[in-house]
């Protein structure tokens, strides 16, 4: 049986299957190194992250460099930061539709189009 709240044995499920992310317990998915570590390898995992951390530009990067569609997830905030935006729309033109309305249109993200 798998205790859903220790970070190394939710950590080793993850490995195998992303989608046993949903099952980690709250305090873990307001865990910052629980969840960095999880969405650099599914970056999706943002979803069930914290709403803090959904705001946190670090964790919100690393999610996005693994997969753009991530920017989906992301706070208001940082789906209206170019930084993001930018590293976003690099791994998937795609993921576009998620920034910002004023981003949608910034000359910089069509540029990487």
């Amino acid at each position: 049986m798998i205790n859903w709240s220790t970070k190394a044995e939710v950590l080793e499920v993850v490995k195998r299957d992303g989608f046993a992310l949903q099952f980690a317990s709250d305090e873990l998915r307001g865990d910052k190194d629980f969840v960095l570590e999880t969405v650099s390898l599914y970056g999706w995992g943002l979803y069930y992250a914290s709403d803090e951390l959904r705001g946190d530009k670090e964790v919100v990067l690393a999610a996005v460099k693994q997969s753009g569609e991530a920017l989906q997830y992301a706070s208001d905030e940082l789906r209206s930061d170019i930084g993001v935006v930018l590293e976003a729309v690099k791994q998937d033109g795609m993921a576009v539709r998620f920034a910002s309305d004023e981003l949608q249109n910034d000359p910089r993200v069509d540029q990487i189009i």
